[in-house]
């Protein structure tokens, strides 16, 4: 039998440089790495103009809470319909409503317009947020479908959204400080249009919709269910993996308050910049070796022996703040957590591929991405409230908390983890799946 090009990709050591390599992968990398830049400018440029024509930064922070909850509520939804009527057919238009909805919220802000204005347009804002980055993780999942590269794939978005929330907040405050307070919103709008249609344009890449693949079934002559699929969240293993993602959101928010706080409150507040780097860079350095390693092990068991990990990693954190003002030793266990997170992030965007069917892929990519900022916001939340009541170091006790509770629903449910038992991707036959092998 002559070998196909999946069969040689799939016998091959992965590796970042094969993976690259990828039929069609440049086509949509770059456009949607410029696309997905918004993604990481519009909470803060909210936060910088709020405050300037408001001068509560208590009432920016909320009316930039209330936009990310709504992206991350409403996101999902758009998902659902790219996956249905194809990922351009509703990133289009998408995008235009989205540039008139920071239109009018720069607007409401610099006209002085009521309070309840500025959260009313903020909903909006925010919905209309466009997804690129579980838009792109659903490209690849359909180009390396069912081949070790899925994880390499998941590593390297990993490290490219690190990079995004870098780049993006620099970008988004030097424009607010140094041209003008709607200066961020502006270029948010911009970009968000312009690398919109651009990454919308690959359509050659994009994952078959699954109206198309009805279309095609129904001339065929055979059946297909996928018309109308089900919502990954009707898929119990997503709905685990949602929640262990909501799970290291919290560590994200909750270290970024609680170093904040904690390098205030030994009079050094120059330091946060530094402490909150180095976690981020064990973070993409993890990320970099996870994507580089050809595992052996499945990614329910990689899961599973994680995750525990990542709690004991912020256990000792959240107990060494106890004991005293050591930056150095901090910092350190900092470290240590950033090179936990990136192992279970990538491992629960791997093991999704295997439990949700092509036809719901990029709604439940949304969900997870989705569930980060929802924790983020979740452990920031609670991690200020404990450290304004109990203590700069208290703030710490929150990711340890989210983790904890994560874990716990991992044990309780990890049957549902593998593909067997994923509920309607076997039940349904929705999409055209590789078997896969579960531990």
């Amino acid at each position: 039998m002559e070998e196909t090009p999946r069969d040689r990709q799939s016998a091959e050591r992965p590796g970042y440089g094969q993976l690259l390599r990828t039929e069609g992968a440049w086509s949509f990398l770059v456009p949607g790495f410029l696309a997905r830049q918004p993604y990481a400018m519009l909470t803060i440029s909210i936060v910088l103009l709020v405050e300037h024509t408001t001068g509560s930064f208590g009432l920016a922070g909320a009316v930039s809470a209330t936009a990310g909850i709504s992206m991350a509520l409403i996101a999902p939804q758009s998902g659902r319909l790219a996956d249905r009527f194809g990922q351009g057919a509703v990133l289009v238009p998408q995008v235009f409503l989205h540039a008139l909805t920071i239109g009018a919220l720069v607007s409401v802000a610099l006209l002085d317009a009521p309070l309840w204005a500025l959260f009313v347009a903020a909903v909006p804002a925010g919905a209309t947020a466009p997804q690129i980055s579980p838009m792109v993780r659903a490209r690849w999942a359909a180009r390396l479908q069912g081949t070790p590269l899925m994880t390499t794939a998941a590593a390297f978005e990993s490290v490219t959204d690190e990079f995004t929330f870098v780049v993006g907040p620099v970008l988004a405050t030097a424009l607010c400080t140094g041209v003008h307070p709607a200066a961020g919103l502006a270029a948010e709008a911009g970009v968000s249009l312009v690398g919109g249609l651009v990454f919308a344009a690959q359509r050659r890449t994009q994952p078959v919709p699954a109206r198309a693949r009805h279309a095609e079934a129904q001339g065929a002559g055979t059946s297909y269910s996928g018309d109308r699929p089900p919502s990954a969240l009707a898929i119990p293993g997503a709905r685990v993996l949602i929640v262990a993602v909501l799970g290291i959101g919290t560590v994200f928010g909750g270290m970024q308050v609680s170093l904040t706080a904690f390098t205030e409150s030994i009079g050094r507040p120059g330091i946060n910049g530094v402490m909150y780097g180095v976690f981020a860079a064990g973070n993409m350095l993890a990320a970099v070796a996870v994507g580089a390693i050809r595992w052996k092990r499945g990614p329910q068991s990689r899961l599973l022996a994680g995750y525990p990990v990542l709690v004991l990693a912020a256990a000792l954190v959240a107990v060494t703040a106890q004991m005293g003002p050591w930056a150095v030793l901090l910092g350190a266990l900092g470290t240590l957590v950033g090179l936990c997170v990136a192992p279970c992030m990538i491992t629960c965007f791997t093991l999704i591929e295997t439990l949700v069917p092509a036809a719901a892929r990029t709604e439940a990519f949304t969900w997870l991405t989705g569930a980060v900022a929802l924790g983020q916001a979740a452990g920031s939340t609670v991690a200020g409230q404990l450290a304004d009541h109990s203590g700069a170091g208290s703030g710490f006790f929150a990711p340890l908390a989210g983790t904890v509770l994560a874990l716990l629903v991992l044990l309780l449910f990890r049957k549902a983890l593998h593909p067997a038992h994923g509920g309607l991707v076997a039940a349904r036959g929705l999409g055209h799946r590789t078997r896969v092998s579960v531990d």
